[in-house]
């Protein structure tokens, strides 16, 4: 150990003193807090046994020590005790709690502050979408816990308390997702949102009456985030008439055919029902059964044919002749007839094909001006002439087809008259003026039987 000299300063404006104070070994390290109260006692000096003055010479042992300058020697007073002098390191009262007071304020702080950590804190249960855990946190409501819990809500989602909240500790925040169901109800299909998370809490929520329905799904089935898809078809009555009877069932079936087939009715061939059999039946629906047969007819008829006329300068006016005959055309026609409940039904035209067409008749029209008369012929009964031979008819043709017309004419003596054509073709007043000329020439006799006619 060694001791070291410095000076010590008086703050209360007393001189400096020289002291020596003993320097403590690396490693070595002495406790010099003391309380407030023990300051006082620690730094005053109580009265010693006066010590001898030391001679000049020091002993030679000490010849190597560090040596205190010594004490000034104490002051004559006359025979009395010498006075109690206080140490210079004695502090004041008050300087004490000066230095303590800040100490006093920052544990008083951190005393606060942990109250208010401690007021801050909340025990609360969260449930999202069943799974349940503790915690604790310093959110002010429900909004800021989720945030603080990474939890993300959407618009179909339920949050119980609702959003913005205020907590509590001991509070229960539960989050249950939605989830999009393909509802098809009765053959009616709609998207709805759902937070169950099985099939049978999805139609407790949705109100679907699911006793005696056919489901698509089991009950027990999971829902997941995704979604679902879901067919519910409730029970049914349904009233089918058929065959002259009349049959209510209690149905969950998809379409009016299933419906029929589960009244005992079987559809065969063309049968059908009063309403499309592939249709949704209805709770309180009428459904008859139509027995259905039919059968297809075939119809000809003829296509009338055109007539057609051109001018002809060779023949007399008022003279037509026909050039080609017309030949009426052939239509096939198929129709479909059916029969209903023994009920015959307006026939339904099919298909129709022209089996012939038809070929338009081709007639001239003369327009060369007629002679005036042929003479020493007007006079004589030509109308009694026609009767005998033709019955007075124009186109008349006797059976062998050689002759033809009112007076009988054969083509070749017709043509040879400058008559064109078949005789029986021409008009009447043509025939008439053939005849004459034919009479100028040969008299009667062309008409053996009938030519005495001409003077009767």
């Amino acid at each position: 150990m060694s001791t070291s000299q410095y000076k010590t300063y008086d703050p209360y404006g007393h001189d400096a003193s020289v002291h020596t104070a003993e320097t403590l070994p690396y490693g070595i390290r002495e406790d010099t807090y003391r309380p407030a109260y023990e300051a006082e006692a620690y730094f005053v000096t109580e009265p010693a046994t006066p010590l001898p003055r030391q001679t000049t010479s020091a002993p030679a042992s000490a010849a190597h020590e560090t040596r205190a300058p010594e004490a000034e020697p104490p002051e004559e007073t006359g025979g009395r005790a010498p006075r109690r002098r206080r140490a210079r390191y004695a502090e004041r009262p008050d300087s004490t709690v000066r230095r303590l007071l800040p100490q006093a304020l920052v544990v008083a702080f951190l005393a606060g502050g942990t109250t208010a950590f401690v007021a801050n804190d909340k025990a609360v249960e969260l449930n999202v979408d069943g799974r349940q855990r503790s915690l604790h946190t310093f959110a002010d409501d429900v909004s800021e816990l989720l945030t603080e819990e990474g939890v993300r809500v959407g618009a179909h989602d339920m949050i119980a308390p609702a959003p913005g909240t205020a907590l509590a500790s001991g509070d229960a925040v539960a989050v249950r997702y939605g989830r999009p169901v393909r509802l098809t109800l009765d053959g009616r299909r709609r998207e709805v949102w759902t937070t169950a998370r099985t099939v049978e809490g999805a139609l407790d929520e949705l109100g679907v009456r699911a006793e005696g329905a056919y489901l698509s799904a089991s009950r027990a089935q999971r829902i997941g985030r995704a979604g679902l898809a879901l067919d519910v078809r409730t029970e049914r009555a349904v009233t089918v008439l058929a065959d002259g009877r009349t049959r209510t069932v209690r149905t969950n079936a998809a379409t009016v055919r299933e419906a029929v087939e589960e009244a005992g009715i079987t559809l065969r061939g063309q049968d059908t029902t009063s309403v499309p059999p592939d249709s949704f039946p209805r709770d309180g629906q009428t459904v008859t059964v139509l027995r259905v047969s039919s059968t297809r007819e075939i119809h000809e008829e003829q296509i009338p044919f055109t007539t057609e006329r051109t001018a002809d300068p060779a023949l007399f006016q008022g003279t037509e002749v026909v050039a080609r005959p017309g030949q009426p055309g052939l239509r096939r026609t198929t129709y479909h007839v059916r029969t209903v409940n023994g009920v015959r039904q307006k026939p339904r035209p099919e298909k129709s094909e022209v089996v012939r067409a038809p070929r338009a008749q081709v007639v001239k029209v003369g327009t060369k001006p007629r002679p005036p008369s042929v003479r020493d012929a007007d006079r004589l009964n030509w109308r009694a002439l026609a009767a005998c031979e033709s019955g007075g008819r124009p186109d008349a043709v006797d059976p062998s087809g050689t002759y033809g017309g009112l007076y009988q004419f054969d083509t070749r003596t017709w043509q040879s008259l400058g008559g064109k054509g078949r005789p029986q073709d021409a008009t009447a007043q043509e025939q008439t003026y053939r005849a004459k000329k034919l009479y100028i020439r040969r008299g009667a006799s062309p008409w053996p039987h009938c030519g005495g006619r001409l003077r009767g």
